[in-house]
């Protein structure tokens, strides 16, 4: 019998139904469409006056630690990211219009 991986165990992927191989092309997928957060979260705030290279640090450090929370902790494949609308709303009604 061969001997599962550590992937294999935590996530139970031979109990869901996949592989390494599929959930790694997902993880890709889900990066790619969420990519664009690391650029736009940033030029949003340094409208407000933030630093842009510590917004975009704070963005991806944020984004990577609630995401591997949610992996190992939760056992869901739910990427998590700033959200957009609350970080234009932020930075042009409450800094800039006020």
């Amino acid at each position: 019998m061969k001997e599962s991986s550590f992937l294999e165990r935590q996530f139970k992927l031979r109990e869901n139904k996949t592989d390494v191989k599929t959930e790694v092309l997902a993880g890709l997928t889900t990066f790619m469409t969420m990519a664009y957060i690391l650029i736009v979260n940033p030029s949003i705030l340094s409208d407000a006056g933030m630093d842009w290279g510590g917004v975009f640090t704070a963005t991806a450090i944020s984004a990577a630690v609630a995401t591997l929370l949610m992996a190992f902790l939760a056992n869901y494949p739910f990427a998590l990211a700033p959200g957009m609308g609350l970080n234009a709303f932020f930075a042009y009604s409450v800094v800039i219009g006020m």
